[in-house]
């Protein structure tokens, strides 16, 4: 592959991306204005939070199914803990009782991801296996805490975390926006950002050059759980409520953008940048086909036949391997 090509590979998710636009607000009404790419933005900042951790789990060569369900529970866990501490016969005040509840179960939702690491490095336990039963578990767990109905016992300012403006940006966006900074300088000018690399190429030979792995999985899996909790209580006020059956389906849509963006699922290779783009890509293609009135049944199957070409695109960029 000569120098060119290889640059043009490397771009080639932000041309198509580019080009999409252009036809989109060629064709699809009212999309290439303010307020609808605010609204993209706004769309996807809650997955796009978890997508950021996910980039950093599939790199050391793990997965994370649960990501879905960890959002609906946080919502439920903090308007549960919410109304039994600052309600009517509660011992806190409502201001009190909601900053306690955020804080718990950010700390849950970090203890649950290093339940899975744990899991993993200690016992040998696949994280796909474990966090496929903390999928079913959390749904069920958010099922209890609810006994099937909304919790509602946000004040009116609660719904700022979700659903506010700052400079007419929504503030989950800037949310979003500082997380990707974050991360970006986190895996690709740190120390640890080249030790997660290092374990998904080749966890083993890591371990030979001095790189704590059970450490760098514990740290990414803390760290994804944690931004889906934090996800879902931007959730839960947006939506103002804690519901067991919200999220349901965003770990599909989380790992297509992470693969979109170049993230191999073998680990070791991928992009935070890349990320964005195909969070920011996978919200456009939703965003036009909405504007375009096109039957939600449709949407999902050109979401899986976008996900399966940017698995091929993946693989046909890869070098082919040398025999003999």
């Amino acid at each position: 592959m000569t120098l060119t090509s290889r640059s043009l590979s490397s771009v080639v998710l932000e041309i198509i991306l580019v080009l999409l636009c252009g036809v989109l607000a060629l064709i699809a009404p009212g999309f290439f204005t303010a307020d609808n790419i605010l609204n993209v933005l706004r769309n996807i900042s809650m997955q796009g939070l978890i997508a950021l951790g996910m980039t950093m789990v599939i790199i050391s060569g793990e997965i994370d199914l649960s990501v879905g369900s960890m959002v609906a529970f946080a919502g439920c866990f903090a308007a549960f803990l919410t109304g039994h501490l600052g309600g009517p016969d509660g011992p806190l005040g409502i201001v009190p009782a909601v900053s306690l509840s955020i804080c718990a179960t950010l700390i849950l939702a970090s203890l649950v991801g290093g339940l899975t690491a744990l899991l993993r490095t200690r016992y040998g336990v696949p994280s796909f296996i474990t966090t496929l039963a903390l999928l079913t578990g959390l749904t069920g767990a958010a099922e209890l805490i609810t006994n099937g109905f909304p919790l509602t016992p946000f004040p009116e300012w609660y719904n700022f975390i979700g659903g506010g403006y700052v400079i007419g940006i929504p503030f989950p966006a800037l949310i979003f926006l500082s997380a990707f900074l974050i991360v970006q300088i986190l895996m690709t000018s740190t120390s640890f950002g080249r030790a997660v690399y290092a374990v998904g190429g080749n966890a083993e030979a890591a371990r030979l050059s001095g790189i704590d792995v059970d450490r760098v999985k514990l740290i990414v899996l803390m760290t994804t759980a944690m931004m889906a909790a934090a996800s879902g209580i931007m959730q839960s006020s947006e939506i103002m409520s804690g519901t067991a059956t919200t999220a349901k389906g965003w770990e599909l849509d989380i790992i297509a953008a992470v693969i979109i963006g170049g993230t191999s699922l073998s680990g070791g290779v991928g992009r935070v940048w890349g990320t964005m783009v195909g969070m920011i890509f996978l919200g456009v293609i939703m965003n036009g086909m909405t504007l375009l009135n096109i039957s939600e049944y449709w949407q999902h199957v050109v979401r899986g036949a976008l996900i399966l070409s940017a698995v091929l695109i993946n693989r046909l960029q890869q070098p082919s391997p040398v025999h003999g």
